[in-house]
Parts: structure tokens; sequence; C-alpha cells
């Protein structure tokens, strides 16, 4: 029995990104109306997603790691990327999900999304033929109230909204830093503490996923924390506390080299990688890289890079390995106080705005591109489903 709530207008209006020219972006609106599902399958209204320089990265990507498969469009020419968010069923086949109740995961850029739930202990993962080839990481939905990491117990007297806002643009990100510091923490499995290296040197030291990675490594104490970043953000970088040293770009030249470095690149603009690689050489332990968030970067004049090939980060495969380690248990455990610590602390740098609105969204893509909002600005979209202007 197909069961739904009073949801108004169900036109399912989405935010579709060029696939060769991802600075560009339409919108689209599908009809639907009620007893348009198959048995089995739910419709969610999209609540609230982040938007940041991550999302930038998955359509880099979107053919090298198959974020274009996410939600599908049927047009090779435009892709839906996915982002981080809150959504609430409103519409249910499926007989274990309940109306109303929210879920925190994946989703399109979209006012609404259809989904064919497999039911999990935490919430349901999507059970699409199309999903079946990503990582179960990326097709999980957990349910706010079976949810560890659900911001509601985790914030006394601050605003729910709020809460739900800051862990949307930081969850995902912290956990990537978190897990990439574990990573260098016992350097690769090997034992061996930031593999023998003295320093980390950080690329975009402003992003939220180096910031995450900064902390978790300030904390851990032991090692030193160089942040590199652009002469306009240093300022913010040096008031997180989290870096033991703040360079900018063009002075990489000056970290000193004595007990040699690892380095994590959140940029993936090849002209500072070079540098690091120039400055260290085989001093450079191990190079790490996560992020393109200088997609638009001017290649490198140097043809070869020295030290160590660059390795890519890729978050659920560590997630796998520290769930096998640690046991799920005790991994959501230190994830839940990790990012409880970490949303929280955020309210001293980071202010958060919201883009409603299908046109604001497509706006706000277009700046997040550009690279024109400030790092201490966190962005929350919501796609509306009204027409939009021409």
């Amino acid at each position: 029995m197909e069961r739904h709530l009073d949801d108004g207008d169900r036109a399912t209006t989405t935010l579709e990104v060029r696939r060769d020219a991802i600075g560009e972006a339409r919108v689209t609106v599908e009809p639907s109306v009620p007893g348009g599902l198959e048995p089995g399958q739910v419709r969610l209204r999209i609540d609230r997603f982040a938007l940041t320089a991550n999302n930038i990265t998955y359509a880099v990507f979107g053919d090298t790691l198959g974020y274009w498969d996410f939600f599908p469009t049927g047009d090779p020419s435009f892709g839906r990327v996915p982002a981080m968010g809150w959504a609430t069923v409103i519409e249910s086949r499926a007989d274990a999900i309940s109306l109303g109740r929210r879920y925190y995961g994946w989703y399109p850029m979209s006012s609404h999304v259809v989904f064919t739930p497999i039911c999990t202990k935490d919430g349901f993962r999507d059970g699409g033929t199309h999903r079946q080839a990503h990582a179960s990481v990326y097709r999980a939905y957990v349910a706010t109230d079976a949810d560890p990491m659900y911001p509601k117990a985790n914030y006394g007297t601050h605003d729910l909204a709020d809460g739900e806002d800051r862990h949307a643009l930081l969850r995902g990100l912290f956990l990537t830093g978190y897990l990439a510091e574990e990573f260098f923490a016992d350097g690769g499995g090997s034992g061996s503490r930031y593999f023998g290296a003295a320093r980390v040197i950080v690329l975009c030291a402003s992003s939220k996923t180096a910031i995450g990675f900064a902390q978790s490594a300030h904390f851990r104490g032991g090692i030193e924390v160089v942040g590199v970043t652009s002469p306009g953000n240093v300022e913010m970088v040096e008031k997180l506390g989290c870096y033991d040293r703040v360079v900018t770009y063009n002075a990489i030249d000056t970290v000193p080299t004595a007990g040699g470095a690892v380095s994590i690149d959140m940029a993936g603009a090849p002209g500072p990688l070079h540098a690091v690689h120039k400055r260290f050489g085989d001093d450079l332990a191990y190079s790490m890289t996560v992020g393109q968030s200088h997609h638009d970067a001017a290649p490198s004049t140097d043809t070869a890079l020295l030290g160590p090939t660059p390795q890519m980060f890729f978050a659920p495969s560590e997630v796998r390995r520290r769930q096998e380690e640690w046991g799920r248990a005790d991994y959501t455990h230190r994830c839940a106080a990790a990012i409880r610590e970490f949303v929280d602390g955020s309210r001293s740098w980071m202010s958060v705005e919201h883009r409603i609105g299908a046109d604001a969204v497509k706006a706000a893509w277009v700046d997040m591109h550009a690279g024109v909002i400030d790092p201490s600005l966190g962005t929350i979209a919501v796609v509306d489903a009204m027409p939009v202007s021409s």
C-alpha cells in the first residue's frame, strides 16, 4: 500500500552540471505525482545539503571515480553531483520505511529523490542496480533517530538547525581528514608514525578537510603541522590554532627540511605539489592527494616530480580498514566523538549561509567553482520545486 505526506507540488527540481565544463549548470524540473512509485520504492524531500569545494572535486573526478553514476541523468552531457545532507520520507511503497523519518546521506542537488531501499540496522542503503558498484559508505542513509553522530544530543542549547547545517558541511569532510590523519599516524599500516617524518605539509590549509586533518594531527602531537595557503587566507589559517607554521604557496622553499616530511594535498594544483617535492625530494616520505579544489590551476612548468609518486587517498577504503581493525562499534564511537568536537569548535571560525531556491543554488555552484566563496563561510543549499527563471 502506498503512503504519502501532503507535500504540495511534487515536481522534482534538480541542478545538473555540464560534464565537460563543470562551471556551467542548468536546472531541470520533472513532474511527479503520487502513485508514481514502484513497489518497494520511497520518495524523499531533500531538506538541505552542503555545497563545498569537495563537490567540485566530485565533478572533476566524476568519470574517474564514478560520481556521475550515483544519480544518472540519461543525458551524457550533464550529470548530477552528489552532496551530503538531510532528507525526509514523504512517500513510501516500502513497508519498513516510515513516513516522516529523516535520513543523512548522499543526495543529488535536487528537491526530491526516489530510492529502492534495503533496510539496515541504522537506516537503509540504496538498492538500485546502478549503485551496486559503489562503496557501501556512499549508498548508506542513516536515520536521525539511530545515528550516534546526529547533533540533537550533542549541542546543548545550540540551535538544532545550525547543528544539522554544520554536520552537512563538515561531517564528510572532517571524516576524510580524520581518516587521512589516522593513515599517517600508523604509516599506512606499517607502524611507522608519519613514515618517520618530522612534519606534515598541508596544501590548501584553509579547506575544511585540511582543517579536520590538521586538528587531528595537532591533538595527536609529535608532528609539526605546516599549513600552506594563499596570502589572503594566512590570517584565518593562523587563527585556527592547529597549524604550527603557516606559509604561502610561494614560500614553500622556506620550510625546514631537517627530519623530512610527508605531504597531503587538498588543492590538486600541480605547481604547489611540485614545489613540495622539489623542496624535499627523497626526504619526502609520502605524498598523499585528497582533493582538487584548485581545479583550474595552471600546469606546473616542471616536467619531473622529485621524490615519491603521489598516492590518491580513497576514504571508503580507509573506512573499511578501520572498521576491520577497530570493530564497527569502536569505529563509530571514535568518529562520533571526533566529529562532535570538530563541529562544535567550528562556530569559532565558520559562519553558515543559506542559498534557497534553484536559481540561488545554481549561482552558488558557479561561485564555488570560481573559488570566490570565503573559506570561513559554509554554504547550505535548499532546492525548491518552483519554476525557475530562464
